[in-house]
């Protein structure tokens, strides 16, 4: 009793045929299957790669970093790793 049979949904066919009629059937079902379509070629176009520029991006300037405080405090020397290259000093 709490499944459906096949005459079940016979009968809901016929009402939904007789209510709608059969051009209406016919065009919403056309509508679903390009909708289906469409939704098949946005997840296509999704999958390919994304184009790479054609010509690579450098920076303008190399990027700069600030020493910590207690690097700079009194007394206490800078690595030589931590200064930019242009500012070490050959031992």
């Amino acid at each position: 009793m709490g499944s459906m049979s096949i005459w079940h949904w016979v009968v809901v066919a016929v009402i939904v045929m007789l209510l709608f009629g059969r051009g209406k059937v016919s065009d919403l079902m056309g509508d679903v299957a390009k909708g289906i379509k469409a939704f098949k070629k946005g997840m296509a176009d999704d999958e390919t790669p994304a184009q790479p520029p054609a010509t690579p991006v450098a920076p303008a300037e190399p990027v700069r970093t600030i020493p910590h405080a207690a690097e700079t405090s009194p007394g206490t020397a800078v690595p030589a790793s931590h200064l930019p290259a242009g500012e070490r000093k050959p031992v």
